[in-house]
């Protein structure tokens, strides 16, 4: 599993039929899941990404979790791109729809996250702030 965390001002998320989920400060969490992935592997991603100190503290060190601050989270399988050969990349390394889509709700409920469709085409909007992006491997 891979969780590309964005500390963000604000975030939305919409398909062609109007907006689907917006947020205000927190983070935009871009997720892709592996083949290989299981519920243990989503619950120790969600609880690290909720975790995560960097938020800034009254002394404006990045020190603080999420605490009440709002998630919004958007399936992307592309995290698992190959580009090692050639221009096209190659996405072997996503899981199939049918393994993704529960792991991709259980994450979303352990940190209860808003979220976009999944296997949807999305317009994703967001507000860096920092700007402050962590790559989340399992």
């Amino acid at each position: 599993m891979r969780a590309l965390v964005q500390r963000v001002s604000r975030a939305s998320v919409a398909t062609g039929a109007g907006k689907l989920a917006s947020i205000g400060p927190g983070f935009l969490v871009l997720l892709g899941v592996a083949p290989d992935d299981t519920e243990e592997v989503a619950d120790r991603i969600a609880d690290k990404v909720g975790a995560l100190r960097v938020f800034d503290d009254a002394d404006g060190r990045m020190n603080e979790a999420l605490g009440d601050r709002e998630v919004l989270c958007v399936s992307q399988f592309t995290l698992y791109a190959d580009t090692k050969k050639g221009n096209r990349p190659s996405f072997v390394g996503a899981a199939a729809p049918e393994v993704a889509e529960p792991l991709y709700v259980r994450f979303c409920e352990r940190l209860g996250a808003k979220h976009g469709e999944f296997g949807a085409r999305m317009e994703v909007e967001l507000v860096n702030d920092g700007p402050v992006t962590i790559l989340i491997e399992s």
